[in-house]
């Protein structure tokens, strides 16, 4: 979450503070909240797909994954 404002959004959007964020990167429903956030915005999953250097369609396939 270098991008500072993507950062709020997401935080604004989920409702997720740092603490909770930090505290939730290895529980699959934060992750799936952060993976449904970038799917909503497709700018902001190709930038975060971008800055993991990972294909976005990959990304959104993990996404899938976290929230079924």
């Amino acid at each position: 979450m270098s991008d500072e404002d993507r950062a709020a959004r997401l935080l604004a959007l989920t409702g997720m503070t740092p603490d909770v964020l930090r505290a939730g990167l290895t529980d699959p429903a934060v992750l799936g909240a952060v993976m449904e956030f970038l799917a909503a915005h497709e700018p902001d999953l190709i930038a975060a797909a971008a800055a993991l250097d990972i294909a976005p369609e990959k990304l959104a396939a993990a996404g899938r994954e976290l929230t079924r």
